[in-house]
This record gives structure tokens, sequence and C-alpha cells, in this order.
């Protein structure tokens, strides 16, 4: 339910956040002459072959500090939930929602450059809130649970209408974190029928 090592879950998620501020602070102390120049321009720029490595760069990137800022406290709460699985388990949900998040966004995203943690956050969010019932495991329901009465109402940004919000990104950050979910179960579903004796029948 928790991390093996709460306290050490908790500075590689602090550590990750600190990045995202060093970079941001980068950004903003090193102004670029154009905006074609600007590190945000290196965000997901859908249906353009330039904008294809967007899909790596741009959970890394924010518009501003209040666009980091919110971004923060779900990037660090939820990561420290998710290292309950162990950093295996984190990479490889982390590696799915980020693909799929940026993936989806450069197919049918709105002109322009995407940016921002959050399809990531989405993401994470998805796969917290299933993972217990895809392990029938009754204290990840009850974090689950937790986290929707918190933090349930993000889900709304899936959908479309609120101006200069990717909801393209959070929609297919929240798929990510279905296939994630998805496949986390089944690899758990083959470990345990490895391990389970064999049957002989005479």
């Amino acid at each position: 339910m928790l991390p093996a090592n709460p306290l050490k879950a908790a500075v590689g998620m602090f550590i990750f956040v600190v990045a995202l501020f060093a970079i941001e602070f980068y950004d903003v102390a090193t102004p670029a002459p154009n905006p074609a120049m600007d590190l945000d321009a290196n965000g997901i720029q859908p249906r353009t072959v330039e904008g294809l490595d967007g899909i790596i760069w741009a959970p890394l990137l924010h518009f501003g500090w209040q666009h980091l800022i919110s971004n923060s406290l779900p990037l660090f709460v939820l990561g420290w939930l998710l290292l309950a699985g162990g950093i295996r388990q984190f990479v490889g949900v982390t590696a799915v929602v980020w693909v799929v998040a940026g993936a989806g966004t450069w197919l049918i995203g709105a002109p322009g450059f995407h940016v921002g943690a959050s399809g990531v956050i989405f993401g994470w969010m998805v796969f917290l809130l299933l993972r217990g019932f895809a392990q029938r495991s009754v204290a990840q329901i009850l974090v689950a649970v937790v986290l929707f009465f918190y933090w349930g109402g993000m889900l709304w940004g899936v959908l479309p209408g609120q101006p200069g919000i990717s909801w393209e990104g959070h929609l297919f950050g929240a798929l990510g974190g279905v296939l994630a979910t998805w496949l986390v179960a089944r690899s758990t579903r083959r470990g345990v029928s490895r391990a389970e004796p064999g049957t002989l029948a005479g």
C-alpha cells in the first residue's frame, strides 16, 4: 500500500520535482532571442516531424512557475504512492504513461506547443485508482478511494473546453494509466501462475 522505504521514496520524488524546478529556472534565466529558440519549443508540436521529440521532453517543461507549482504536489504524492510497487513498476508504468500521453497528444492535439507533466499525473492517478481492483488488494482499493475523494475532480480535465489546457495530454495520459494497469495485472498473473506447483494427471 505504501513504499517499503517511505523516506527513500520521498527523497527520490523530491529530487525529481527539484529537477523540474531547475529546468524551469534555466528556462526563465536564459530567455531566448526568439520564440522558436525558447526551451518550451521542445514540447510536443502535433502532427509535425519536428514535434515528435517533444514526446520525450514535454513532461519536463512548463509554461511558467504557476504551471509547475500546480503540478508539483500531485507529482510528489502520486509518484510516492506509485513507488509502493517498487522502482521497476514505477519506471515501467511511467514509461507507458509518458509515451501514450505524448503520442496521443502528437496525433490529435491542438496546434501549438504542448508541455507539462499533467499527462503523467493523470496516468499515475488512473493507475493508482485501478491498481487495487486489478490486483484485488483491499489496502490499495482504500488508497484509491482516498485519492478519488481528494483529487477525483481532476479527471474532468480529460474533457475539452478549458482554454489553454491540453486536455488531449490529460486524456491520453489517463488511457496510458489504463494500459499500464492492464500490463501490470497481466504480468502479476503470469508471475503467480509460474509460482504455482504443476499438477499431474494419472
